[in-house]
């Protein structure tokens, strides 16, 4: 009888684990690797830079003299987010750079950390191998926000002035059953990572006029690496000490400016209020009629704002 039950136990086991896989299989959308033919056929504008962690997808324009302004975009939509900003800062003169985080877009998803320091390792080495050795304007948005506060922190000496548009600025709740091992990841992949691209349109205030942006977001969902790197970042961001983040950066004296959608959804504008108390010198904008998108939704006001402050600290 304990031969059977054990058996029947043996069993059982077998099919969960059967069941299981075959159901990460039909959920994962994540079916190719990202390789370099995959890339050549995308027709993307940008180049490729390989870096210490692996190749990243960048693009830049404007004069090669002109003063340097780098793009980062937030928690998963690449670096196309930025165009109507990365547009005007071009033909204001300056040289304008935006590139895909690992994990995202066009950039290889390496099995790395996926935490603070790896993203300053990325930056550091895309402005290395651009040769931009001055001072740079860093733009960061969303989850950018913080990669781009956490690497001002941590390298004052390169960053001329700091625009937070809407950014991270708290460490998020991850449920217990997703800092799990294994099942953490599966739980993630299966669950999360399939509906991220039709949920990108709750960013909007007036989603309704971006028609074709989940379409745009899924390409990059098919290559292997995907849901990891996401799922990584956001068990990471959850440890985060923001206040030490900050306090480096308000004793510097870096010029800040924080954007805030008014109506954002994602991230409240009261959670602005956040920020001002950690860095009581900064600039504060906040553009009416935008959610967590002000640099989409109101573009011809986002980018008079960011001109004027950027003019402002020359």
């Amino acid at each position: 009888m304990k031969a059977l039950r054990s058996a029947v136990l043996a069993l059982v086991i077998a099919l969960a684990g059967a069941g299981a896989a075959s159901y990460y299989q039909q959920r994962n959308p994540e079916k190719l690797a990202l390789t370099d033919a995959v890339r050549s056929r995308a027709g993307a504008p940008g180049q490729f830079a390989t870096l210490s962690d692996g190749v990243t997808y960048y693009e830049a324009a404007g004069p090669a003299n002109g003063r340097v302004a780098v793009l980062v975009h937030g928690f998963s939509v690449p670096s196309y987010i930025w165009d109507p900003t990365f547009a005007a800062l071009r033909d204001a003169g300056y040289r304008v750079i935006r590139y895909d985080l690992y994990g995202r877009g066009l950039s290889d998803r390496p099995d790395a950390s996926y935490d603070s320091v790896f993203y300053d390792r990325q930056l550091d080495d895309l402005l290395k191998a651009l040769k931009v050795d001055g001072k740079i304007d860093l733009f960061g948005l969303s989850f950018g926000g913080y990669v781009t506060a956490h690497y001002t922190s941590t390298h004052p000496e390169r960053v001329r002035t700091l625009t937070l548009v809407d950014p991270s600025n708290t460490a998020p709740t991850v449920s217990w059953q997703l800092r799990l091992p294994l099942l953490g990841p599966y739980l993630f992949q299966t669950g999360a990572v399939p509906g991220m691209a039709d949920n990108q349109s709750s960013d909007f205030l007036h989603p309704e006029q971006f028609p074709g942006w989940a379409e745009r977001y899924r390409p990059q969902m098919q290559y292997h690496g995907f849901g990891r790197a996401l799922y990584r970042s956001r068990v990471n961001l959850s440890h985060e000490n923001f206040a030490a983040i900050y306090g480096p950066i308000a004793r510097a004296g870096t010029p800040v400016h924080l954007v805030w959608g008014k109506q954002d959804p994602t991230i409240p504008v009261a959670q602005a209020a956040n920020i001002r108390k950690a860095i009581p010198a900064l600039e504060y904008t906040e553009i009416d009629q935008a959610g967590h998108l002000p640099q989409m939704e109101q573009p011809a006001v986002f980018n008079q704002r960011v001109l004027a402050y950027l003019a402002a600290h020359p």
